[in-house]
């Protein structure tokens, strides 16, 4: 959680918007006072940044600056509440990019400030846990939680008192880096991860086998930027005009690669945490394979697995809504001259 003020009073459970512009999504959500997802709103900019093959940090922004006040509307208005029913704001801080990040803070400041309601600022990565509980509150704790999106890969043990300990992260590339940079070298169109999902339906992950890092002494650690490499000497290996026929066996091993790994080492936490369930969440927790390897593995081992519903996996504000509730619960309140932060370390986890 990142810097807080206490509030003047106890804040009392009601209705509460949610702001996410950390990167290429604009979206507003509205939660109902006992957590219920009223609207969830996402305005995406992938046809924006599609030509360039990424996100280009400022196009980004103009976007937002152009889409997060329709946004926010329409978001209050599909709850079917009034903007004056409102009782908090939650947005994300960071991290992200600078530009977008700003967009949302300020424009949460100012709704803030005009509706005399309290704001709570949080972390990306706390939102992408929050997920996990959106459509099953009831989901156990302790819990292991993998947060897996574009640029994150963590692995934490959320215990029951509601702290986090960091068990692991990437070193290098995250796994959605490595969808993203493989789906450059295939020459599939952005968002990499999506299609290289769709490619390797086609495939068999069997057919060309990539390395798996799991790196040493059972590290719960995380490192892509082999895969990657491995990736471009294999296309280099295989004549041009044969590269169109191996395309999909190409993305079927390279994905297996980069679920491989992420299901070991979600598992791998699991068991030396002491914890019976695991949730995984992030736009990575989307990817079909991932998915049903995962659930696989549950069932085999007799574990609760939280898979939040597609449209919470990828960047939303319900999930920021949802972090911003509790920080609310607990008493804490973002005072009106904080600032975005692109780089944030998230400070609601502790390390072992």
């Amino acid at each position: 959680m990142t810097a807080v003020e206490p509030p003047a009073a106890t804040w009392v459970p009601g209705p509460i918007l949610g702001i996410e512009t950390s990167c290429d999504e604009t979206a507003a959500s509205v939660l109902a006072a006992d957590g219920t997802v009223l609207s969830n709103m996402i305005a995406s900019q992938h046809a924006v940044h599609r030509r360039f093959g990424g996100v280009v940090p400022e196009l980004a922004s103009r976007a937002h600056i152009e889409l997060i006040e329709e946004v926010s509307s329409e978001a209050v208005q599909q709850s079917g509440l009034a903007w004056s029913d409102l009782t908090g704001i939650a947005v994300t801080q960071g991290p992200g990019l600078a530009g977008a990040l700003l967009v949302g803070v300020n424009y949460a400041k100012a709704l803030a400030y005009v509706l005399n309601i309290p704001m709570a600022c949080v972390s990306h990565l706390e939102g992408h846990i929050a997920s996990a509980w959106l459509k099953d509150p009831a989901f156990p704790l302790p819990c292991v939680v993998l947060v897996v999106s574009g640029g994150h890969t963590h692995l934490y043990y959320k215990e029951v008192s509601g702290y986090y300990r960091l068990l692991g992260s990437t070193r290098d590339d995250a796994a959605g880096e490595a969808f993203d940079k493989g789906a450059q070298l295939l020459g599939l169109e952005y968002p990499g991860g999506p299609a290289i999902d769709r490619l390797a339906r086609q495939g068999n992950p069997e057919a060309i086998v990539f390395p798996r890092s799991y790196l040493k002494g059972g590290s719960l650690d995380f490192s892509f930027s082999g895969l990657k490499t491995a990736l471009l000497y294999k296309l280099q290996s295989i004549p041009e005009r044969l590269r169109a026929a191996q395309a999909a066996d190409l993305a079927a091993g390279y994905q297996e690669a980069i679920v491989d790994v992420l299901v070991h080492k979600a598992f791998a936490a699991v068991r030396a945490s002491g914890a019976r369930a695991l949730a995984v969440v992030g736009g990575v927790s989307a990817n079909s394979r991932l998915r049903g390897l995962l659930q696989q593995r549950a069932a085999s081992e007799g574990l609760e697995l939280s898979l939040p519903p597609l449209a919470y996996c990828t960047d939303n504000a319900a999930m920021i809504a949802a972090a911003g509730r509790r920080a609310l619960l607990a008493g804490l309140r973002a005072p009106l001259d904080i600032d975005a932060q692109a780089s944030l370390v998230s400070s609601f986890a502790r390390t072992m």
